[in-house]
């Protein structure tokens, strides 16, 4: 049946999964919210752009479909930006849909006017468009959804004109038999079995973009150590006695790298937040596995490129691993030392945090998804914690925004009920987001929010004084956290002790509205 365009681009977004989409209505995109009810889908009420952004990211991150976004013209789409150039950098499938001007250009002084939307948008995205017709939407969004699919995920943006929103349209087409995705096979990982059945000391890099289940068992039988950057934790799973861990930014990392006599790093980036060095290290022949050929090109000179998606190769090397002898040249006891000096170095950098991070893990179930913020908790926990599952830490590892946490972890729950979600926040970067509270509350979430409250940017202020720099403006008045908290709705406490702490964090994970455990550094 017609429909004005904006409610049959909801129609369309339900039949390729769509299920939630994230946002803020308003005069200039009400017409793509005809639809959405229409269409079965659920709809989130964010209290800030910026926050439908981060949501839809922790919803992408958690499910690994795109998260969708609608957002008005001018600043709507400017307050999700941040978001979108923080699913850029971290690979985030994520689909915004906003209106804009019918034209902007002939007359100054338009509500939400600007004098390039598109360009903007465009600047921390994949793509951003214009769909001047109907057929023109559907095709964009035929096309985001089949790059998705098919090659790395990055953020894409759609703008349509509020007249075309308006007009009345056919329905779009139904949903074409997907791309199917290049994959390797058996045969294209002839040349690293042949370097894998001469090393000793063969290591790999799992990254965010190495996704299967296979690792543990190819790196068992293979005897080959590894490390995993922030977003490959748990790829090993838990318990490997030749894991590294997530310590490739330890500059003793370097001297592991170089030890190896084969590295083969997958569906890792190995950028700067990756590394904190320019070089990797290693002296011996690198393999690089990413679906990205930016990558495979990069600085580091690999020896042996193979464009794939990290699932198809660890299963083509899985096929044909029985030929290759195990390695003999890592030794559990090895990697335990490193580990361990590693450790003490962490603690030794931002003292007093390795103990409560460790209760806390403690209290957690195995198989709770963590979303995290620009904090030092969390600089600290990403090196100590190991993770049992992949994919069950998300952090905003590239562009570094603050204020994703919250935001993040509450899209992350939404599709997840029933399954542990979790929120790590330091007091500053809480300001950013912290109005999120009343969507958690609203959606009657059970979220634990563990907000370390050390009452200063207390990693500006290290790095001031590092510099030699007088520290300044890294000190801001906090309001009262718990009563902020009850004033949403939401439940709060103050533990005194690492006991009440856990006994907290456990009753949150069943409690009907999320939970504010704001922790202190005096809690030890």
């Amino acid at each position: 049946m017609r429909r004005p365009l904006g409610a049959q681009i909801s129609h369309m977004l339900k039949d390729r999964g769509v299920d939630v989409i994230f946002g803020i209505p308003g005069v200039h995109n009400q017409e793509m919210y005809r639809g959405i009810e229409d269409a079965g889908i659920t709809h989130v009420l964010a209290r800030h752009e910026q926050g439908a952004g981060f949501m839809a990211d922790g919803y992408a991150r958690a499910t690994g479909k795109p998260g969708v976004a609608y957002v008005i013209t001018g600043p709507g789409l400017c307050n999700i930006m941040t978001p979108m150039g923080q699913g850029y950098t971290d690979s985030v499938p994520m689909l915004v849909m906003s209106s804009c001007l019918d034209d902007p250009q002939a007359t100054q002084g338009q509500l939400h006017q600007m004098k390039d939307q598109r360009g903007a948008a465009e600047t921390v995205t994949n793509w951003s468009f214009q769909a001047n017709t109907a057929q023109a939407a559907y095709g964009l969004v035929e096309r985001a959804f089949e790059e998705f699919e098919l090659s790395r995920p990055l953020p894409k943006h759609i703008q349509v004109p509020i007249a075309q929103l308006e007009a009345e349209a056919e329905p779009a087409p139904f949903p074409s038999q997907p791309g199917l995705r290049t994959k390797a096979l058996p045969p294209d990982v002839a040349s690293v079995l042949s370097l894998l059945n001469i090393a000793r000391r063969p290591l790999f890099i799992l990254g965010g973009g190495s996704r299967s289940n296979l690792w543990r068992q190819i790196l068992t039988q293979l005897g080959a150590a590894c490390f995993t950057t922030y977003a490959g934790r748990g790829m090993a799973g838990l318990g490997y006695a030749l894991d590294f861990g997530a310590a490739l930014p330890r500059p003793g990392s370097a001297d592991i790298i170089g030890s190896a006599d084969l590295v083969v790093a997958i569906g890792a980036e190995l950028g700067e937040v990756d590394l904190w060095r320019d070089t990797l290290g290693h002296s011996a022949h690198l393999v690089r596995v990413d679906l990205d050929p930016q990558v495979l090109a990069d600085r580091h000179r690999a020896a042996v490129k193979l464009q794939a998606d990290g699932e198809s190769f660890a299963h083509a090397l899985w096929a044909s691993i029985d030929h290759v002898k195990p390695a003999t040249g890592w030794t559990p006891e090895e990697v335990a030392l490193v580990r361990s000096r590693w450790r003490a170095e962490v603690d030794a950098e931002r003292p007093g945090i390795v103990p409560v991070i460790d209760a806390l893990r403690d209290a957690m179930p195995a198989d709770t998804m963590i979303y995290s913020d620009m904090t030092q908790f969390a600089y600290v926990a990403k090196e100590v914690w190991d993770m049992a599952f992949p994919y069950h830490w998300h952090h905003p590892t590239g562009f570094g925004t603050l204020g994703y946490a919250l935001p993040a972890g509450i899209g992350g729950a939404v599709v997840r009920r029933g399954k542990p979600t979790a929120v790590i926040a330091g007091d500053y970067g809480f300001h950013y987001t912290m109005m999120e509270l009343g969507t958690a509350v609203e959606l009657g979430l059970s979220l634990p929010i563990i907000l370390w409250d050390n009452g200063k940017l207390k990693e500006i202020e290290d790095s001031m004084i590092g510099s030699q720099i007088a520290p300044n403006a890294v000190v801001a008045r906090n309001p009262d956290f718990c009563k902020l908290a009850d004033a949403f709705g939401a439940l709060s406490v103050a533990p005194a002790n690492l006991e009440q702490m856990q006994a907290a964090v456990r009753a949150a994970f069943d409690a009907p509205v999320p939970t504010l455990i704001r922790v202190t550094p005096g809690i030890l």
